[in-house]
């Protein structure tokens, strides 16, 4: 087979100056990369600083026909480090993380200074290299980040509490980033090294340290950054010839009641203990959903078992979460318990106010430009009311917030990246107050095969405060690639589109969107960054940042409004659209409309590329109102227009 060469690559080695980094930079300079050797050229106490030490091994890759360049920095700089590469070399493809120092002290002896100190070169020093060039890898769609831990983080040693933290903390870093990189192309890997080094030349003994050459590591370290290595996400262990993986396990562990209505006590505890311990038949745990899969799994044998009593009972363990804010970690795992728990789904409560009615308004372009907009944007007008359209918000909040699709699919490869809002429907039952408390039960009815996906259906039912159900809706969201899950092609609870008359609109209505719609939208709650961060919306396959389908739902949703019902919300009866392309923030929205007795069935389009981004779409009214006074564009078509700049 053909060497494993660097050519073209540029690389950075941290604590290059000896011991492994030396090592890792040498056999990177032989293989044909450009490298940045950094090193402080302190002690290993983190004492001092020279330039010697980066220097010698600089001079010894550019003797062997090498090509590299010296930085003194500390990691904690770590963007001057990175900018070294870029204006040396053009580029930086690799970051090997390897400074390190020590200040070993028994816990109760440790001081702020040297618990700091610790931190801030291994884990901190880490974190901002790798940080500084994260966007030159995400733009090259290439990257590869070592980590450097330690078996006394993986183990714990006694006297190194600062450095055993630190090290097990860049390997939570490296578990995140590995994830985050993926998409990128961009490897992160932890190495574990057992070397002779400064960290640990008078604490081995001379024989065990003649045999923990830094040599008989950098080769692992080398494929793990190479391009045809594949790896990622992985802890290694390396020692004197030797490499091996590691894997977090975790036991079956053991249910500690046998009903769901039964409480946890210390002595059901201690009872179950030797089967909570017993790791005789542990399994590996690859991920967050892998873990939180095997959890629901046993809460579901309890649930199972409760079902099956005579008196079976189910406890409410439902949270209450914001409406403008998505929910924290623990909210999300009590969900996690919630789905478990209950057949119906996940529920969720929303406050909302006159501010959170206006501010949807805006998000979805209402304007004092249109003198009948008012009684959307000021709570004071004689007939302030919320638009219909405000109600889609919480159903897509709470799927979110308690991640009831992926939970779906839990051990199975989920990326939430591919998951698209295909669907909405919104049918009011009953007026909304001005202010007050929405709570929205969510559950998933049915999944269908769809070729290259799977479908998701979800309905949300949304209550006041008093327990009158206002609202019921529908989800369909699509998973791109998840293949094999149902055979199913259609089902019953699918709530159909329809597509519009065979004739030219009756009517049409055309709106600009703000270049800040998306920003202003996402206040009302769906702070997905695919609408704000242009990396994110990059990893989505998009030059920028994309409007909120639902905005452009409730955009099309008001046109149909003004034009048909006199803006009057009361009319509303329901709503059905399919998603069919995004928007840009600043393009105009041109809704066409075609009315069929109370149904409006309409289709929204860019009117700058012709591009259908809404369709199949219809608002049910309970009665139609005489349209506003028409401007006609096209007299052969008739066509009726008005436009809100």
């Amino acid at each position: 087979m053909a060497d494993l060469r660097f050519d073209g690559r540029v690389v950075i080695v941290t604590g290059a100056g000896a011991g492994l980094g030396r090592a890792y930079a040498l056999v990177f300079g032989e293989r044909g990369a450009s490298v940045v050797v950094n090193d402080l050229g302190g002690g290993r106490h983190g004492e001092g600083k020279s330039s010697k030490a980066a220097d010698a091994v600089v001079e010894e890759i550019r003797s062997k026909g090498g090509k590299a360049v010296a930085n003194y920095d500390s990691v904690v700089d770590g963007d001057k480090i990175v900018q070294t590469a870029l204006d040396t070399f053009g580029r930086i493809d690799v970051i090997v993380n390897n400074a390190g120092i020590l200040r070993d002290k028994s816990f109760a002896r440790i001081s702020n200074d040297d618990w700091d100190l610790i931190q801030d070169v291994h884990l901190k020093g880490t974190f901002k290299t790798t940080q500084a060039a994260w966007p030159h890898f995400r733009k090259q769609n290439y990257g590869r980040v070592i980590v450097t831990a330690s078996n006394s983080g993986l183990y714990g040693n006694f006297g190194q509490a600062n450095y055993s933290a630190a090290k097990m903390g860049v390997v939570g870093l490296n578990n995140t980033i590995a994830i985050e990189g993926r998409k990128n192309n961009i490897h992160c890997n932890v190495i574990v090294p057992t070397a002779a080094s400064r960290l640990t030349e008078d604490i081995l003994p001379p024989d065990v340290f003649a045999q923990l050459k830094p040599e008989l590591i950098a080769p692992v370290v080398v494929w793990l950054c190479h391009e045809s290595c594949g790896e990622t996400g992985s802890i290694i262990e390396a020692a004197a010839g030797w490499a091996g993986k590691c894997h977090l396990v975790r036991s079956t562990g053991s249910l500690l009641r046998a009903r769901i209505d039964e409480i946890v006590t210390p002595e059901a505890v201690r009872d179950s203990w030797d089967k909570v311990t017993d790791m005789s038949s542990a399994v590996r745990m690859e991920s967050i959903g892998e873990a939180s899969g095997a959890l629901i799994t046993a809460i579901e044998e309890t649930r199972e078992k409760s079902q099956s009593s005579a008196d079976g009972k189910r406890v409410d363990m439902r949270p209450t979460v914001g409406c403008s804010a998505l929910a924290s970690v623990a909210n999300s795992a009590v969900f996690l318990l919630d789905l478990a728990f209950f057949s119906n789904g996940v529920v969720s409560k929303f406050n909302y106010s006159p501010r959170d009615l206006i501010l949807y308004a805006l998000g979805v372009g209402s304007t004092v430009a249109n003198p009948s907009d008012l009684r959307f944007l000021y709570e004071g007008h004689e007939d302030f009311s919320a638009l219909p359209t405000f109600l889609v918000l919480q159903g897509v909040s709470t799927t979110m917030e308690t991640g009831i699709v992926g939970n779906l699919f839990s051990g199975k490869d989920f990326n939430p990246a591919k998951v698209l809002h295909g669907e909405q429907y919104l049918e009011v039952l009953r007026p909304m107050k001005e202010e007050g408390v929405l709570e929205v039960h969510c559950k998933v009815v049915d999944m269908l095969d769809k070729g290259s996906g799977t479908v998701v259906l979800l309905d949300v039912d949304t209550f006041d405060e008093s327990g009158e159900q206002i609202a019921h809706g529908q989800m369909s969201t699509f998973i791109v690639g998840m293949k094999g899950i149902t055979n199913k092609r259609t089902s019953p609870h699918n709530v159909p589109t329809a597509e519009p008359p065979k004739r030219a609109p009756d009517a049409s209505i055309s709106q600009k969107t703000l270049l800040d719609q998306a920003a202003l939208y996402r206040l009302s709650g769906d702070r997905n960054p695919i609408h704000i961060d242009p990396t994110m919306a990059s990893f989505g396959g998009f030059k920028t940042p994309i409007l909120h389908g639902l905005c452009s739902l409730g955009f099309s949703a008001r046109h149909v409004l003004q034009q048909y019902a006199g803006n009057d919300p009361t009319k509303f009866k329901a709503i059905k659209v399919r998603f069919s392309k995004p928007v840009l923030p600043g393009e105009t929205l041109q809704t066409d409309m075609w009315q069929e007795g109370k149904r409006i069935h309409f289709q929204t389009k860019v009117k700058e590329t012709g591009s259908v981004v809404i369709s199949g779409a219809y608002v049910d009214l309970t009665e139609v109102s005489a349209p506003p006074p028409k401007v006609c564009l096209n007299t052969t078509q008739n066509i009726k227009t008005k436009d809100i700049k």
